[in-house]
């Protein structure tokens, strides 16, 4: 076979199997209790708990429900958070770090939860997610990591020595790594389209391709003002995150929007991937700008993603800088082509921390930082239930005042190129330090 293809499809590889659509249009409500602004994950969940709770709900998205990253993600349940433990400490103190390091195993088992409960068919498993280091400091500081998440969360995880890698991942390119048995891969667009499935049964309305154009605060609630018309609403709950828009100009100066791209193989033979992938896990590694990689649901392609600080149109330069770091790890593969290549939004910002906060009477969940999986339907959720004032569960650890705004910043990431010229060299710092 030739690593050649000039059939390469710009487009998810999740599409094939549950494209995005639009919802049928319905007529603008003159008014409604709660107006979401959002099709995603959290402003799909966050609708799906209003309207159980007997509120009236309408979402409105600038495109089809879940087109942006819910549906382009790299499906797995990892629900990181950038900072460690000791910078959480830090920046947020002890409290509030434990209970953010806490709530982060509620919110993977209310995920779990919620798709046995509802019935969701996303190709669902948790089979576990394997961490590669680059060099002997980073496999001990993620022994000491696995270590604490067994004795002190109860979360199945341990440390695997360089002799013992390959029965997680055929590849010499690590120094050993650690496993944690809480994290699964799921198919974010069959997710995206069951969790709109299950809301709008729910009785959420969902508005595709209607933007929002601006929002106006009134002593009676808000006028939402879309490209259809405008509603009233009591209340608005703004779920954008990476695909925020001038809509929201405060959020916009707050919320940094970052390509994260994926590549996947055309098939592969079951004996290569047998070798390559023998526990069909989820796998990452050490690095700055890390790589995330899992076998596609049906154990047949690999998916392998990283951040894609272009700007460009074209994806040639940035899928070849995929596909070589693909090789270094895995040089069987050289013979096979790309078959799909796509981006997706993800949204950063200044603390590094999903967050739940107020501006103005508005509520926002957002900033997922590139773990949306799992933290978007729990922030979501999370933001309903304040709404809702009625809720006998503890208040959310990711409930507190909004990340600082950005300077020189209105939505266009002039600076990116500068930070992942950074991140790339410490990137390669760090593999000298390690013998590379």
């Amino acid at each position: 076979m030739s690593a050649e293809n000039t059939t390469l499809k710009c487009t998810p590889y999740w599409w094939e199997a549950a494209p995005v659509s639009p919802v049928p249009e319905v007529p603008l409500e003159k008014r409604v209790d709660v107006a979401i602004i959002g099709a995603g994950y959290a402003g799909l969940t966050a609708g799906l708990t209003l309207a159980r709770a007997g509120r009236s709900v309408a979402i409105y998205d600038k495109q089809h429900p879940g087109e942006g990253a819910s549906s382009r993600n790299g499906g797995i349940t990892s629900g990181n958070i950038r900072l460690d433990h000791a910078t959480l400490v830090k920046k947020f103190g002890q409290e509030r770090a434990d209970a953010i390091t806490l709530e982060g195993k509620d919110a993977r088992q209310h995920l779990y939860d919620m798709i046995t409960a509802e019935g969701i068919d996303c190709d669902f498993a948790q089979v576990g997610r394997f961490g590669g280091a680059l060099g002997t400091e980073d496999y001990e500081r993620m022994a000491r990591h696995a270590e604490h998440l067994e004795r002190n969360l109860g979360i199945e995880s341990y440390a695997v020595p360089q002799a013992e890698q390959h029965k997680y991942i055929g590849t010499d390119f690590f120094r050993g790594g650690s496993v944690r048995m809480d994290i699964g891969g799921l198919h974010p667009a069959k997710f995206i389209a069951e969790l709109l499935r299950v809301a709008q049964a729910a009785g959420v309305v969902v508005h595709s391709d209607t933007a929002v154009e601006g929002i106006d605060q009134e002593a009676s609630g808000f006028t939402v003002r879309t490209a259809r018309g405008q509603v009233q609403a009591q209340q608005v709950l703004i779920c954008t995150n990476g695909y925020t828009d001038g809509a929201t100009p405060w959020l916009r100066r707050r919320i940094v929007p970052v390509r994260s791209r994926i590549i996947a193989t055309e098939p592969l033979p079951p004996e290569l991937m047998d070798k390559l992938m023998p526990r069909r896990m989820m796998l990452n590694d050490t690095r700055t700008l890390g790589f995330y990689f899992r076998p596609s649901p049906d154990g047949t392609r690999i998916l392998f993603g990283g951040r894609d600080g272009t700007s460009l149109e074209d994806p040639t330069k940035p899928v070849a800088y995929l596909r070589r770091n693909l090789l270094d790890l895995f040089p069987e593969l050289e013979p096979f082509a790309i078959s799909h290549t796509w981006y997706g939004k993800v949204a950063m910002h200044r603390d590094m921390i999903p967050r739940i906060f107020e501006k103005k009477g508005m509520l926002y969940a957002t900033g997922f930082c590139g773990s949306g999986v799992v933290w978007a339907p729990w922030i979501g959720r999370k933001a309903a239930q304040k709404i809702l004032g009625n809720t006998n569960e503890a208040p959310s650890a990711f409930d507190f005042q909004p990340p600082a705004a950005i300077p020189f910043y209105n939505g266009k990431p002039w600076f990116m190129p500068f930070f992942m010229m950074k991140y790339r060299m410490d990137d390669r710092a760090k593999m000298r330090r390690a013998g590379r």
